[in-house]
């Protein structure tokens, strides 16, 4: 079976994101979608209710699973039994940065291959802070993410 894992801090999952599990469940025979706990990000939503969002979000892919770790990438591929890490690449800016992480993740484990996934066209401009920063403005943002994470942000900026 090739498993790999596609992690992030979907904080929250967007379209885009989604639009890349779509891609990736189509080459692969389970991806696991992962939350990523960065120490160095203050997260909108917890672990727990990013891992809820992603479930509900993702629950039509038979061959997903959603989890989330603390700690390094390429460790949580090695416990998961992953081959490979999916990244994805909206714009050549998003480059440089996960061209760098790609190669430490070789040094770090070189049986661990990153996976560079384009999404679709419509979501090169997509991203979970662009996502915030409109919820928070009260825009509608039903064009961009599941319903069910417009109904959280909905809650989260209602206060």
């Amino acid at each position: 079976m090739k498993k790999v894992i596609y992690p992030g801090t979907f904080d929250p999952v967007t379209n885009g994101h989604i639009d890349i599990v779509r891609r990736a469940v189509n080459l692969f025979d389970q991806v696991v979608v992962t939350v990523a706990v960065n120490p160095s990000k203050k997260p909108l939503f917890t672990s727990e209710e990013r891992v809820e969002m992603l479930r509900e979000s993702l629950k039509e892919f038979d061959k997903v699973v959603v989890d989330y770790f603390d700690g390094l990438t390429v460790d949580h591929a090695k416990q998961v039994g992953a081959i490979g890490i999916i990244r994805g690449l909206r714009q050549i800016s998003d480059f440089e940065f996960e061209f760098q992480m790609a190669l430490m993740n070789r040094k770090l484990a070189g049986d661990i291959t990153t996976i560079f996934l384009m999404p679709h066209e419509r979501y090169t401009y997509l991203n979970s802070t662009v996502i915030r920063n409109l919820a928070s403005l009260h825009a509608d943002v039903s064009n961009f993410v599941p319903p069910i994470v417009q109904e959280a942000l909905i809650k989260k900026f209602s206060t």
